[in-house]
């Protein structure tokens, strides 16, 4: 099985069953059995049409015949697969780009289907420059509701920033494991393995991989030295700054990653109560957990917006990471900018229920940390700014942020990947005073 081949059918089932692409793309990639290369290429190609959909559609109008929307789905599957390889991959051959399209379109479709593909591509191929998006949200395949939403949010001068990033492939980010070894320990023995890293500008343990294939693979991974974790997200526990011997709650816990950096902040001492209100979810904690060498962390199925009264006042720590939009996560899960925008309306009032139950798990002095991997204020600093108003047992506190990230300690921090370096987050710290 090719690598275009694996691309187009994990795209075919993507429309069909409206599921993430990073999932479905995942499966194709383990049951055709690629190669570390050609898993790269297949990933390239999936993610980059949905990234740029719209644009690719846009390019497509000028060399088809009548409305794309006549088209068999799966041709157009097809011709986006070609356009992508055509005008914004430079290595592909243009030839081999084509004549792959072809045989799909015979394999998938029909001879007709496929004289269809081989005129439209070729005459993309010979046209000296494709016409210019009328707008950003053709530019950056942002459906135009997006990137109004999205402008209220972050402004004038950073939206097109914002939303090239969200185009963009992060490179791989991870949190050294502290409870095996350092830093400079795991860089050295990577360094003998010919695996190319970066440090983080700005947080201290998270290195970025370069060209080190499947992570699962890794020995390194395997035998628990590191996790898989953005910098966003390591700052969510590190901001909480835990200390060892604390009793903390990861309410929203699985697939267990913050949960993973609170019991290296704690250094294994203390205890972590992981829940997740799916079942299925927890023994994803417990592998994770088992793999790094981490013996505090209890998972447990409990939905966080119902009350738990053995824990009330209990806590010395809770961290609230709670369902979200995901809109600063677009560039790793690109299918998000097209979802229903009106759906995410109620989120808000399900991330303050949410907080106001979890917040009696604080016992007086400890903090409650409320994240998100979204940068609407609605689900943000509306949501806290309204808890802080109905509580006043609660004050703001400063996050502890690292130096290195110029921030300073504001009592609330939003991220955004094109000025962090990370993914879109949002981070809020509130101590309990009685």
């Amino acid at each position: 099985m090719s690598a275009r081949s694996t691309a187009l059918g994990a795209l075919i089932a993507c429309r069909k069953t409206n599921a993430w692409s990073d999932g479905v793309l995942k499966e194709a990639v383990r049951r055709d059995r690629l190669d570390s290369r050609d898993a790269a290429l297949a990933s390239r190609l999936c993610y980059g049409v949905v990234q740029n959909r719209m644009l690719l559609d846009f390019y497509l109008a000028a060399f088809v015949k009548g409305p794309l929307s006549r088209l068999q789905p799966v041709v157009l599957d097809i011709l986006r697969l070609g356009a992508y390889q055509l005008t914004m991959m430079e290595r592909i051959p243009a030839s081999a780009a084509v004549n792959e399209a072809v045989e799909q379109g015979k394999r998938y479709a029909n001879a007709r289907a496929a004289g269809l593909i081989n005129g439209v591509l070729r005459a993309m191929a010979r046209a000296d420059r494709m016409p210019e998006p009328p707008d950003l949200a053709t530019r950056y395949s942002h459906p135009a509701p997006l990137v109004a939403l999205l402008r209220e949010n972050v402004g004038d001068a950073l939206l097109e920033p914002l939303l090239r990033s969200d185009n963009e492939a992060p490179a791989t980010q991870v949190q050294v494991n502290t409870l095996r070894l350092t830093e400079q320990a795991l860089r050295a023995h990577w360094a003998e393995e010919g695996i190319v890293c970066s440090r983080h500008p700005w947080m201290d343990g998270c290195l970025e991989l370069s060209g080190a294939g499947s992570i699962a693979a890794m020995d390194t991974f395997r035998e628990g030295h590191f996790l898989v974790q953005d910098a966003a997200a390591r700052l969510a526990v590190r901001a909480a700054a835990l200390r060892p011997g604390m009793r903390v709650l990861d309410c929203c816990a699985a697939p267990g990653g913050k949960s993973f950096a609170a019991a290296m902040d704690l250094e294994n001492r203390g205890e972590i109560l992981s829940c997740d209100i799916h079942p299925h979810k927890l023994e994803l904690i417990r592998k994770g957990a088992d793999r790094l060498g981490i013996s505090i962390i209890t998972a447990m199925e409990q939905d966080a917006a119902v009350f738990r009264p053995e824990w009330a006042g209990r806590m010395d720590a809770v961290l609230a990471d709670v369902p979200c939009s995901g809109l600063g996560v677009i560039r790793k899960k690109p299918d998000i900018r097209y979802k229903d925008l009106q759906a995410m309306e109620a989120l808000p009032a399900l991330q303050a229920a949410i907080l106001e139950n979890v917040s009696r798990y604080v016992r007086p002095g400890g903090l409650l940390l409320y994240s998100t991997c979204t940068i609407l204020r609605r689900e943000n600093g509306g949501v806290v700014d309204g808890f802080l108003a109905r509580h006043p047992d609660f004050r703001p506190e400063p996050l502890a942020l690292p130096e290195a990230l110029g921030e300073g300690r504001p009592p609330q921090l939003t991220l955004l990947p094109c000025l962090h370096h990370c993914d879109g987050f949002f981070l809020a710290a509130m101590r309990r005073t009685e």
